[in-house]
């Protein structure tokens, strides 16, 4: 009797390695799997390579060895206008071109579902709508992207990924540049998106949102080495000590986890 074919992952990451030319080896051996309505947070000091594990997860940077894998299939022979229906980006905030309003960059994460010389339709507009409308950013919708502020910019940003209506949602720092109230929205936007079916990916500074929201975590060293899981076994009293050099207690706090930092770990 045949054993039935086990269903490959939404996405994987298989022996990932990489460094920049002549410099030391950033990423060592990365292996992670995510599933649709997962969330996996990515953790890790400055310097890590957080932002470089994404840009090579999405073959914006090539492995020096290793593959990224979507549905079984490595990412480098899937053309781009299939992969980037499936996959959704969220860099940093860092400037944005003066001559957009927020609704119209919003609006190019539709840009994968439009056709060549085409506008874009009634469907198109209602999803840039709705993406804004879920971060509760609407007011914003008429105002050139260089007259708001660099978290308000952020939030336009991860709205045109939500716009996309992709299967995978890859975030790099989404809580940078945000007030508490924000955070929060990006958090539960991330967990709603969860609900539906998304698979969402996360770096983060902040321990506590990975305890709070993610399925899986992986933290990163300045060595390159790497501790992937479960974030109930992964975001722990010892590895923040080891990793952040931060002596921190994980406590209960109403219903949720968080994490208190308590010294330098000497």
């Amino acid at each position: 009797m045949n054993e039935k074919k086990k269903k490959a992952p939404l996405l994987a990451v298989r022996g990932g390695s990489f460094s920049y030319k002549g410099g030391p080896q950033i990423l060592k051996d990365v292996n992670i799997e995510l599933e649709a309505g997962e969330i996996l947070a990515i953790l890790g000091p400055n310097g890590a390579g957080k932002t470089t594990l994404l840009r090579c997860m999405m073959d914006m940077l090539r492995w020096d060895s290793g593959k990224s894998l979507l549905e079984g299939e490595d990412i480098r022979h899937i053309p781009a206008s299939k992969l980037w229906r499936r996959m959704a980006y969220v860099p940093q905030a860092r400037s944005a071109a003066a001559s957009y309003t927020a609704f119209q960059t919003v609006l190019l994460g539709r840009s994968s579902r439009i056709a060549a010389f085409s506008s874009p339709g009634a469907d198109d507009m209602q999803a840039a709508e709705d993406a804004m409308k879920r971060l509760g950013i609407m007011h914003l919708a008429d105002k050139p992207c260089h007259a708001i502020s660099g978290g308000e910019l952020q939030m336009v940003l991860i709205a045109r990924a939500i716009a996309a209506e992709a299967d995978i949602l890859i975030l790099d720092e989404p809580e940078s540049n945000l007030d508490f109230k924000n955070q929060l929205v990006v958090l539960d936007a991330i967990s709603s998106l969860a609900d539906e079916g998304k698979a969402c990916i996360f770096n983060t500074h902040y321990p506590a949102h990975a305890l709070q929201r993610a399925d899986k975590s992986l933290l990163l060293t300045k060595g390159g080495m790497s501790i992937y899981g479960p974030t109930k076994f992964v975001v722990s009293e010892d590895d923040i000590r080891s990793i952040f050099g931060v002596n921190a207690i994980i406590g209960e706090f109403g219903d949720t986890q968080s994490v208190v930092p308590i010294s330098i770990h000497e």
